[in-house]
């Protein structure tokens, strides 16, 4: 089942997180297009 199917997806992850791209292969692995993936510092 693909939650995500022919969805567009920006990721912004946390650095003391979950990494940009950890988020991006599970939103792909639900059928999306990652457009954007980044990691962000948000102190």
């Amino acid at each position: 089942m693909a939650l995500l199917k022919d969805k567009k997806a920006v990721i912004i992850g946390d650095r003391d997180g979950i990494p940009g791209p950890a988020i991006a292969e599970c939103a792909k692995s639900a059928g999306a297009e990652v457009v954007f993936s980044s990691t962000e510092c948000f102190v």
